[in-house]
This record gives C-alpha cells, structure tokens and sequence, in this order.
C-alpha cells in the first residue's frame, strides 16, 4: 500500500496528514520549530507515520511560508539587478501607496528598495515593445557590471531588460557571460515574460533574493526525509493551487511565495458546494478566499509584504508579484494573537502573535500576554487536550486585560473574540462586498486550529446562513495538499500576435518540460486563455481563449461588466497569452478510512480527544444570548449520529472545536462535514 503526506508549516503548527489509496488517514499536529523548520516536519511525519513502512510512502507534498518569511523579514540573499542602459533607477524609485496610518505622519519614511541603488547596475543595449533590436548587446558592458557584482561579493543576479518579453536573446546573452563569475542568475524572459517593466522587475529580483534559501531547503528536507527512510519524490505548493517538483520550485521560487495559504483554499473547494467562502483561522493569521463554480479565485498580480488595508493588502504598500495566485484576503488574527491596550487605553487584537514559541499564557511554555486561545479557555469553549493547556494561566492573563478595562474576566475574554471576530470578517469583506459579490449566497467553509470557533459568528455580520466544518477541519490544509494536481503556468506577452496557436504550442511544450511530462502523456491537460484590453486602454482582462475574434470579444465584454459594472463596447487587443498544464499523478488518497487518528498534538484551538466518551458531555460556556455563563452539552462527531444538534453547544474535534452559538444548529453530514445552519434570525452587522 503506498501513502502521500501533506506537510503544512504554520506561524503555530506543523500539520502533517498521511493518506492511502484506499482512504486510509492519519494526522499529526505538533508546534512549529522556527529555529530548524525541517525539525518540526520530521516530528510531525514520524508522529504520522506511526509503524507504518517509510519505505511506502510514494509522494511528499509540502506547502511552505518559507518564501513569504523571507520576504516579509527581508531574509533573503543579497541580489544585483542587471537591466537596459538609463533603467537602473527604476527599482530604487520604486512606488508607494501611503495606507490609513500614514497619511498624516510627518516622519513617514517608504520601506527600502529590494534592491539597493549601488547593487543596480547597467548594460548597454535595447529591443523595442515588438522585439526590434535597437541597440545591439555590448558585451563589453556586461563584462563590466559582472566585475563590479563579483567585485562586490554578490552571488544572485537578477537581469531584466527592457522588453526582453518581446526578445529574450538579448537577456540570455546577458545570464550567460553573468554565469561565468555569479552562482545564481536568474532572467526575467525565464520567471515570467510579461510585460509591465517594474512588476517584471520585482518578480524576478525575488526570485532572485529567495531561490539559493529555497534549493538549500528543499535539498536539506529531501535529506532529513531519506534519513528516516522516505525517499520518495518532493513536490511543493504553488501560489496557484498548483504542485511542482521540488527542483522547479527551487528555479522558479517566486512561485511559491503565496504556497502556504493555497492548500486550504483547495480543501475548501472539495467540499461539495459549488459557491463557497473560504475561511482559514490558523495561530498568527486568518484569511478568506471565494470559491464560485468550485473554482477558486485567481489573481494574476499580488503584492507581498507592504501594509494592509481594511482587511486586504494596499497595492503600492508591498513588492508586486506578477504570477498567477489564489486571491485572497488576510489578517493578522489568529488563536495566538495577542490581546493589549493601546495608549488610549481601548482594547486592541494582532496583530502580534505569540506563536508556537512562548505560544499563549495557557500553553504553559512560558508566554503571558493575554491572546486569542487564553479568551476562549476562559469562554469555555475550549478544554484541555493532548496539549495541555491551564486555565489558570489563561484567567490570570485576561485579568491583566479586565482590571485596566474596568470589567469582568469574562466580559474582557469575551470582547477579545468578539473584536478579533470582527477583524476576519473584515478579510471576508475585502473579498466579497468590495468586490460587489453578495456573501449572502454562499456557504462558509471554516478550517484551521482556531476557524471553526469563530465561523457562526463572522458567518452572522454577513447574513450567511450556512457554515460547513470539514473533518480533520484542524488539519484542512495539510489535507488539501494531497487533492493537489501536478501542474504548472506559463505566460508570453505579445501584442496581438500573428498566430496565437504558435505561441500557445510553444509555452505548453515549455510547460510539459518543467512538469518532465509529454503533451501526448494520457491525462495531459492544457488550458488555454488570453489578456485582453480595449485599444488604448493600459489594463486587462483574462478570458478564455478562442480563435474567433467575435466570440474573445464578446468574452471580455461580459468580464469587463462583470468586474467594473460597465456595459461598454470598442475595439479590442490581445496582450499576453496564458496556458496552464496540469498532469496526471496517483489518485489521490481518501480523507477518511478505518485508520482515522487525531494522533497528533492539540491545535490552534484544539480542544478534547474527539475518540473521547462516546456519549456527551457538558461544561459551562459564555453566550451574552444565555446571560453569561450556562451548562452546554460537549459532543464530537461520533455523538452527533443521534440527529440535529441546536445551540448553544460545543463539538470537539481532535485538532480544532466547533462552538455552535444560540440560533445555529449543527448537523452531521456523511462526509463527517458538520454542517451549521442559523435556526433563527441572528443580527448582521
């Protein structure tokens, strides 16, 4: 019997789901090691694994923040940014957008360039937007700026020059006299050949300034793997939803840089509703993402790092990425958020996290600050699990919140969920309302260690009526790893080219080598789409290729009305032109079989043994709709089969703990999804 792991590193946890063809599970779940991530991983797969054969497991899939952390703490490798003759300032320059908080700072300073100006260098040359050669290449330059990086000690090189999307020979002549004297080079017409000179210039200096931290990574964890004896292939996440080799990832790590948040999103979309809200709460963020048609929403531009806004990310505020990424909204919430009280004294959630180490008060690993997990120990809707957490330690925190507040500890604890539940919705709102979508058709699809508490209550400021909790919701993106396909995109602008066909048959064929498959492989799978714009306008739209002009147009008519709310009609152009390839792996192992374990330690909110008692039990919970405090029934999903369940009432999970609140009641559906449906009419706000 062969068996795939997912393997998801969180700012709190590692989850680690091992699946079976024949829909056997077992799930980990341990603290994540920030000092050697690779640590926690091989803990948390032992832990899975269990007495199982290493020797059979066929594929290691892996979802990683790596990239983002690197980025976000400016962790990377020193890079020197290559580009045309009169470009070099273009980086240093850059472009800001000031969010609520700095409008009115008279000391505001941007952030620092991803580059410095001294490690910008230039060369002599230039190809038009049409891929004329205006200036041929002077080699002699290039000579020159690779003496001045080596002379500097730099070992990443990223080059982009101008309009090599049109022309790449020119960026190509470049990398190679570069390799000569610089380990690592990477060029734009190989990242992501699309025009758009700055945002073409960010993503390949990132992949640039991450790709040595993510091959060294990658190698080490294929290392530390082999030696408790798993030597099968590893595959890492993409931003897209998408799976890659190990080896591509490490060339094209710009790719990964959204891998960690993308697996949820994929869970989600396997739950059977077609429209669903996405809702992932972990230890240190929370984030949201619409699935509609059980398609998830894709970007094909996000910004990394920068500021956020109202629930979203500010463009102008972080670096741009151009590559395709899941769309999704995030916040600094989560269980270990910290709780505290600004200067003004008013009482304020994140976005600051304790995480995994000193973790919150009630871990008993040495934190005290007041957080998110300690607020819902002092609720009541969580106990003491595998991971043992104190109560005591949680009350003496949240009374460091009450006594300055002048309330109750239950009042304070309550705030402090009510606040932070305020603070997901917004991620909600970005995703849905500023985007002129009705939330109110959706279902909402809580996972992560802490979702599942706050789902029913961020579900009601929107008037959703319907919330879904998968099995092994603690554990949901580890899981959505092992749905993962094998799959990879490709971009090429060209403006209104001669023969799209051409241009298609050469990114799939490009494609296909990256994935090491043929196009003529059964189970191959190429889509196809474009970028379209009106002539004279400088943005577009992605549609879905097809060869009649008629048919594209009246395509990007309806997505412009779609997206701008405008009925508009005018002559059209085709920009770039996009495939994704997708390849066939090894079904994909079940989520549930006879081997279901929650062998792992507790969760963000983890709460109870779910093969507790088989019959229910009760504890006192806070609900403002009861008075405070009331006597609740405790259940898991083996004590639901009796029929519905009406809140207030409470069902644990080994890894995470639903809280049905007054109004809502919970059902068990086959899938061992519970399904949260409002019995009455709960205010919106």
């Amino acid at each position: 019997m062969g068996y795939t792991i997912g393997v998801d590193v969180g700012g709190t946890f590692t989850d680690v789901v091992l699946g079976g063809t024949f829909g056997a599970i077992a799930v980990a779940k341990c603290l994540s090691t920030h000092y050697d991530p690779i640590a926690g991983i091989v803990a948390g797969v032992t832990r899975a694994l269990g007495d199982r054969d290493p020797a059979q497991v066929t594929r290691v899939v892996h979802a990683t923040t790596l990239a983002t952390n690197a980025v976000l703490e400016r962790k990377g490798v020193r890079v020197a940014f290559v580009t045309t003759q009169g470009f070099r300032a273009a980086v240093p320059l850059g472009r800001y957008a000031r969010v609520e908080e700095d409008r009115y700072d008279l000391r505001f300073s941007p952030p620092p360039p991803p580059v410095a100006a001294g490690d910008c260098f230039e060369v002599v040359e230039r190809v038009s937007a049409r891929g004329a050669v205006l200036t041929p290449l002077d080699l002699d330059s290039v000579r020159r700026a690779a003496a001045a990086i080596t002379a500097r000690g730099i070992t990443s090189a990223a080059v982009c020059l101008l309009h090599s999307y049109a022309n790449p020979a020119h960026e190509r002549q470049v990398a190679e006299l570069l390799r000569e004297s610089i380990p690592d080079v990477v060029t734009s017409s190989e990242i992501w050949p699309e025009i758009r000179e700055y945002e073409r210039a960010t993503t390949t200096i990132m992949s640039a300034y991450i790709g040595p931290l993510m091959a060294s990574y990658l190698s080490q964890l294929r290392e530390r793997l082999a030696e408790i004896g798993i030597r099968a292939p590893v595959h890492v996440m993409e931003s897209s939803g998408g799976v890659i080799s190990a080896e591509l990832a490490a060339r094209r790590a710009v790719a990964t840089i959204e891998s960690g948040p993308a697996a949820g999103v994929l869970a989600a979309a396997g739950t059977g509703f077609p429209d669903v809200i996405s809702f992932d709460m972990g230890g240190t963020t929370a984030k949201a993402c619409v699935v509609r048609g059980g398609t998830p929403e894709i970007t094909n531009e996000f910004h990394v790092g920068g500021k956020g806004s109202f629930g979203g990310r500010r463009a102008g505020t972080g670096v741009p990425i151009k590559t395709p990424a899941i769309d999704l909204a995030e916040v600094g919430a989560g269980g270990g958020s910290v709780a505290w009280l600004d200067a003004a004294g008013a009482l304020r959630v994140g976005p600051h996290s304790a995480g995994s180490s000193p973790g919150p008060a009630c871990y008993g690993l040495g934190g005290s600050e007041p957080t998110v997990t300690d607020a819902n120990l002092v609720l009541g809707y969580l106990s003491s699990a595998s991971l043992p957490l104190t109560p005591d330690l949680a009350a003496k925190a949240l009374d460091r919140l009450a006594s300055p507040l002048g309330v109750s500890r239950e009042e304070a604890a309550y705030a402090v969920h009510e606040i932070v539940s305020a603070s997901m919705a917004s991620a909600v709102h970005v995703v849905t309302v500023q985007r002129g979508i009705d939330p109110r058709g959706f279902a909402l699809v809580a996972f992560g260690g802490a979702g599942p508490m706050h789902a029913a209550r961020v579900a009601e400021r929107f008037g959703i009526g319907t919330v879904v909790v998968p099995a092994h919701c603690g554990v949901a993106s580890a899981a959505g790893l092992l749905a993962g396909a094998l799959s990879t995109d490709r971009v090429l602008s060209r403006l209104d080219a001669p023969d799209p066909s051409a241009v298609f048959t050469s990114l799939a064929t490009d494609a296909a080598a990256d994935l090491g498959v043929s196009l003529s492989d059964p189970g191959v799978l190429v889509s196809r789409s474009v970028d379209v714009r009106f002539k004279g306008q400088s943005h577009d739209l992605t549609v879905e290729w097809t060869s009649s002009r008629e048919e594209l147009a009246s395509r990007f008519f309806a997505r412009y009305e779609e997206v701008y709310g405008i009925a508009q009609r005018g002559e059209i152009e085709l920009v770039s032109y996009r495939i994704h390839l997708t390849a066939p792996t090894s079904p994909p192992p079940g989520t549930t079989g006879n081997e279901a374990a929650g062998n792992g330690t507790a969760g963000d909110g983890a709460a109870g043994d779910a093969t507790a008692a088989a019959v229910p039990r009760g504890r006192r919970a806070y609900f403002p709709e009861t008075g405070g405090y009331a006597e609740v029934p405790v259940h898991t999903r083996d004590t639901m089969a009796g029929g519905p369940l009406h809140g207030p009432a409470i069902i644990e999970d080994a890894e995470s703990t639903i809280v049905v609140p007054p109004g809502w009641t919970a059902t068990l559906a086959e899938t061992r999804a519970v399904h949260l449906t409002r019995s009455t009419t709960c205010p919106t706000s």
